[in-house]
């Protein structure tokens, strides 16, 4: 993963819908009945689409060279193991001069994000804990897959996970500081990444035996739910790769995931290493501000409870 800013292609609401109808007719040869704006992050754009016959799906449109096919792909793989229903890929569609972004077409999962179903928040504790035992066994499956080496999913080929993960995060680290002595990152951040780094042989002491496939992005956001809250799907991967399983953990504990028990669970069923918490603490950290270099969108409601998090672990060692 290069650690660098991206720059994004604009693309607008309505330029949004207008290019989902035009794809699906070009694609799938069927006509749009009904489109809707479905939003997005920094680089993605999503409508959904019901056809004339009844078709439901979700065109999304990626805003960055390569992250289309990747994502793609991604998806495609993740499928074959979750016992979640994740999204079919119906088509993909390179960027052009009628249609200037990449883009691909998938399922439409029904219902909607667990982060905006707000009444799963007051269910009871019996309920909330088959939620979370529901998502981190299809978790587990997806780790099922294993890979010979560590690495993107489209090109693993580090032997160890760290002979992958430390030149990412020296180079995450090296940007941050050049970013703080531009005034472009608190000096709360880089204080907590300095000393995590120094830390760092002691946190990823236990080596990682095995690559498993992970999502990448399983907060509560991107799982999906219907009616009676029950699990329809597990939605936009983000990095996905052969890597320390524990990985894909640190995104349990965002957003409202703490309420579910989403990184417990995981742990009592699954186990964990000496330093896993130390471990998710600097993972969730380094992803943020990754996330910060590469998009220039900095959420300090997001961040700053990760700077607390990383030095209260820190404080365990």
């Amino acid at each position: 993963m290069k650690v660098e800013r991206i720059q994004a292609l604009p693309l607008t609401k309505e330029q949004t819908l207008e290019y989902a109808k035009r794809v699906v007719w070009q694609k799938l040869g069927k006509t749009a009945e009904k489109v809707g704006y479905l939003g997005g992050g920094s680089f993605g754009r999503a409508a959904s689409v019901k056809c004339k016959d009844g078709q439901k799906l979700v065109v999304k449109f990626l805003r960055a060279k390569g992250m289309m096919q990747k994502e793609a792909h991604d998806l495609k793989l993740l499928a074959k193991y979750s016992t979640v229903k994740v999204p079919d890929v119906l088509f993909t569609r390179l960027g052009d001069s009628e249609i200037p972004v990449d883009c691909y077409g998938m399922e439409q999962i029904e219902g909607k994000s667990s982060l905006f179903a707000h009444g799963m928040l007051f269910l009871g504790k019996k309920r909330r804990k088959q939620f979370a035992d529901q998502v981190t066994a299809a978790l587990h499956a997806i780790h099922s897959c294993k890979n010979d080496k560590f690495g993107d999913t489209m090109n693993a080929d580090c032997d160890g996970w760290l002979d992958h993960y430390r030149p990412f995060a020296a180079e995450v680290l090296k940007t941050a500081e050049e970013y703080h002595a531009a005034g472009k990152l608190k000096g709360n951040v880089i204080n907590a990444m300095r000393a995590a780094w120094e830390k760092f042989d002691v946190i990823f002491s236990e080596e990682v035996k095995e690559a498993c496939l992970i999502h990448g992005d399983l907060n509560v956001g991107n799982i999906m739910v219907g009616k009676g809250y029950k699990i329809t799907g597990f939605i936009d991967p983000l990095n996905s790769a052969y890597a320390d399983r524990e990985y894909d953990l640190f995104q349990f504990d965002n957003l409202t995931g703490k309420r579910f028990f989403l990184r417990e669970t995981y742990i009592e069923k699954y186990g964990a290493s000496r330093y896993c918490m130390q471990k998710l603490a600097f993972y969730g950290l380094w992803n943020e501000v990754f996330c910060y270099i590469r998009s220039g969108v900095l959420i300090g409601l997001i961040m700053d409870p990760l700077v607390k998090n990383m030095n209260k672990r820190l404080k365990e060692l």
